[in-house]
């Protein structure tokens, strides 16, 4: 890899990061879109589609919610994709080597969140001082921050950890590596597993089941199981729709006669 490809991949680990925190959220950190930039950049699109598609199988549940701070997806989707593609890394190997780097990211976003809290401190004196620049100032030292450590974070992985990596992958055995590809056919499943703990609940749960019928024991491939999904969607939102004018102009029909009532009783 190239000290220019290393700097790229650097710079969209910046921006990747900035992702939700700058310029609103543009799901730039999804592995579903950095795996196919970083292919662009290092030229083997097909492979970054193929490792960030299954990246975002493992991912899809990892959301920052509140103060907790997440395995970071940009750093593990970046590295994994680069070393699969200038290190020969099968699918499931890349998908393998991403969670330790996730992890490795997670912790340098602690040091940056711990940090911050200097320019927090900055940002509030200067609005209480009436200087709005200041508090400009502060925020974009702050966004800096994250920028500048997963830049170097990411520089530094994918210019020196390609060869090294490639030779740690000739060391390991065979059935090492049979495991890993186990291991890593069971991360999607974990993935999806952590998306319906957030979303599984009575109301929705019989839907889950005609999704499953659909793709496991009739055949339904995923945009044909979309379509049906999407038209059982719309369905109820017509029933819905149509449910809730009809109740509004009962009401409307008996405040009228409550009112002819009166009328004639007075």
């Amino acid at each position: 890899m190239s000290i220019v490809q290393a700097v790229l991949l650097g710079i969209l680990g910046g921006f990747g990061i900035w992702d939700s925190r700058v310029f609103g959220l543009w799901m730039i950190e999804r592995p579903l879109i950095l795996g196919p930039l970083v292919g662009i950049i290092l030229g083997d699109l097909q492979t970054g589609i193929i490792v960030g598609a299954s990246l975002e199988l493992v991912m899809m549940g990892v959301v920052g919610i509140g103060s907790a701070t997440p395995p970071d997806t940009v750093s593990g989707s970046i590295l994994a994709t680069a070393f699969a593609i200038t290190s020969g890394l099968d699918i499931s190997a890349a998908v393998a080597l991403a969670l330790p780097i996730a992890t490795l990211g997670q912790l340098v976003g602690i040091v940056d969140r711990t940090a911050n809290a200097f320019f927090v401190s900055k940002a509030d004196k200067a609005a209480e001082r009436g200087d709005f620049s200041g508090v400009d100032r502060a925020l974009w030292g702050g966004a800096a921050l994250f920028f500048a450590s997963y830049f170097v974070l990411v520089f530094a992985g994918a210019l020196l950890g390609s060869a090294v990596i490639g030779t740690f992958v000739e060391m390991i055995p065979e059935s090492v590596t049979n495991g890993l590809s186990v291991a890593s056919g069971m991360l999607p499943a974990l993935g999806i597993a952590i998306l319906m703990q957030l979303l599984f609940n009575t109301k929705n749960a019989a839907f889950f089941f005609v999704g499953w019928v659909l793709t496991s024991l009739i055949g339904v491939n995923t945009v044909g199981a979309a379509v049906i999904g999407t038209t059982i969607a719309y369905i109820i939102f017509q029933y819905t729709k149509n449910e809730k004018t009809a109740l509004a102009a009962a009401e409307g029909d008996g405040g009228c006669e409550m009112s002819d009532d009166l009328g004639g009783e007075l």
